[in-house]
């Protein structure tokens, strides 16, 4: 990528917009959510259980939606620059989602399901009373129309990798990383695309196969769905999802901050050993969620401990330490994109901590069921693949003659990073302390750190509500043609 000027490729794709205007504007409504919860449990207000647990689900639901959508956007625009993408394709997904979001709100809204979004058998079809079968049927129909969506997106994807490259294993560099090919290995966006989309088919077809089983039981109950087999599909599904948004989000670092130092981001064999090796451990880390579970085999319960350490590697040592080296003494011009994804990267790696820690069993026996896990997906979600969504959301929307951003720009970042750091170590000492998570009402002691994590919460809508109305109001320059789109950066 050296070479290249940093004003080009500013813009994007029509629908690549409308997928981060839906995404930015259901962000803001789930962070809304968000704010409601942590002031409920800080007694600031009092909303009551069934309200918190309505709100929790859609506030769990609405944001691995939103990182799915902002995630495949950010992959779609870089990838379309170096494979031929269906375009109507990428419409149907976000009609899809659109639907899916609608029956997910009818469900909770109207009709207060809240077994929050994971839907864990036989929660669904054992309400007690406090949901229909139909308000469960609307939630897991709604997630089975979104998980369609993205399937129908990533086969597309891979039919495009596959034309260009000839095979997944090419794809990911296979030949040059295990072999004695010399020739150039494929571009770092077309490594991480394949493997996200890899991961994500596997992924998407466990929870539609589990979500189909659960529909079918909540009307003819006679057909058996084993728990721990739903519970297993469920997790699995989940965690592959919402981890593949971070790794399809990452290609805004790969690809732009190369474009401000003037450094190629090179695919050498570390990097492509790094892809490798997280394709595979995405798929089998999962377990280390289900440590508490004493029906669980034991070898996949020390699979998932081992794994949980390993994961931490690729994403230290090739994507964070990678994009220190990529920027140190590079004379980079630092602004609202640039910082963003730096941050990012920082906000990934801190988040993969607490998870390590947590994947510890002696640790997990004591932790998992605390506040200390929503910290540590807080803060690699949050601070780390929203940010690079953020960066985006910037460099994209900004036009050539802006140099620098205005003030209230810059207060936003400031006060969103010191913010997201606040809310997120509350959310790490509160679990340090033992305080429950998923739970409407706190005891006495544990109020005062739900009501500093309440003030830090709505510092943070603050400040995304100022990236997302400046994104907003930015759209009509933004907008660029799809022949421009795809020759923005110069297919190879």
């Amino acid at each position: 990528m050296a070479g290249h000027e940093t004003t080009i490729d500013r813009g994007a794709h029509p629908v690549v917009l409308a997928y981060l205007a839906v995404a930015m504007l259901v962000l803001l409504l789930m962070m809304v959510f968000g704010v409601l919860m942590r002031m409920e449990q800080a007694e600031f207000i009092a909303l009551g259980p069934m309200w918190f647990y309505e709100l929790m689900t859609l506030h769990g639901a609405g944001m691995v939606g939103v990182a799915g959508i902002a995630g495949i956007a950010i992959l779609w625009h870089f990838l379309g620059q170096y494979v031929r993408l269906s375009a109507p394709v990428f419409v149907a997904n976000l009609a899809l989602f659109l639907v899916g979001v609608a029956m997910i709100l009818v469900a909770v809204l109207g009709g207060n399901f809240h077994g929050g979004w994971t839907f864990l058998h036989p929660l669904p079809s054992k309400s007690m009373g406090t949901w229909s079968p139909n308000a469960a049927a609307s939630f897991l129909g709604g997630m089975l129309v979104i998980g369609t969506g993205f399937l129908l997106l990533h086969l597309d994807m891979a039919r495009a990798i596959l034309a260009r490259e000839g095979g997944f294993g090419r794809a990911l560099g296979w030949p040059q990383l295990f072999g004695r090919d010399e020739s150039p290995p494929p571009p770092p966006t077309i490594v991480a695309a394949t493997m996200a989309t890899i991961v994500n088919l596997i992924g998407i077809v466990a929870g539609a196969a589990i979500l189909t089983m659960m529909l079918v039981n909540l009307y003819f109950p006679g057909f058996g769905v084993d728990a721990l087999l739903a519970k297993n599909l469920i997790y699995f599904f989940g965690h592959v999802f919402i981890n593949a948004t971070i790794y399809m989000a990452v290609i805004a670092v790969d690809e732009i901050l190369p474009r401000y130092t003037q450094r190629p981001w090179k695919a050498n064999r570390v990097f492509l050993a790094s892809w490798t090796a997280s394709t595979l451990m995405v798929l089998f880390i999962y377990p280390h969620h289900l440590l508490m579970d004493f029906a669980m085999p034991k070898w996949m319960l020390v699979m998932g401990h081992v794994i949980g350490y390993l994961n931490t590697f690729p994403i230290l040592v090739v994507t964070a330490y990678g994009g220190l080296m990529l920027v140190y003494r590079s004379g980079i011009r630092w602004d609202m994109a640039s910082g963003l994804l730096f941050v990012s990267l920082f906000g990934w790696a801190a988040g993969a901590m607490p998870a390590f820690i947590d994947g510890t069993i002696r640790v997990n026996y004591v932790m998992h069921n605390t506040l200390w896990v929503p910290g540590h997906f807080h803060t690699y979600l949050l601070l780390g693949m929203m940010t690079m969504v953020f960066g985006f959301l910037y460099y994209i929307g900004k036009s050539a003659r802006e140099t620098r951003e205005g003030m209230l720009d810059r207060a936003a970042f400031a006060v969103f990073v010191v913010a997201t750091l606040g809310f997120t170590l509350s959310f790490l000492y509160s679990g340090r302390v033992g305080v429950a998570r998923r739970y409407a009402a706190h005891l006495p002691e544990w109020v005062p750190y739900d009501r500093v994590a309440a003030v830090f919460a709505v510092l943070i809508v603050a400040a995304v509500a100022v990236f997302a109305i400046r994104f907003l109001l930015r759209l009509p320059a933004a907008s660029v043609d799809a022949p421009r789109a795809r020759l923005a950066v110069g297919t190879p």
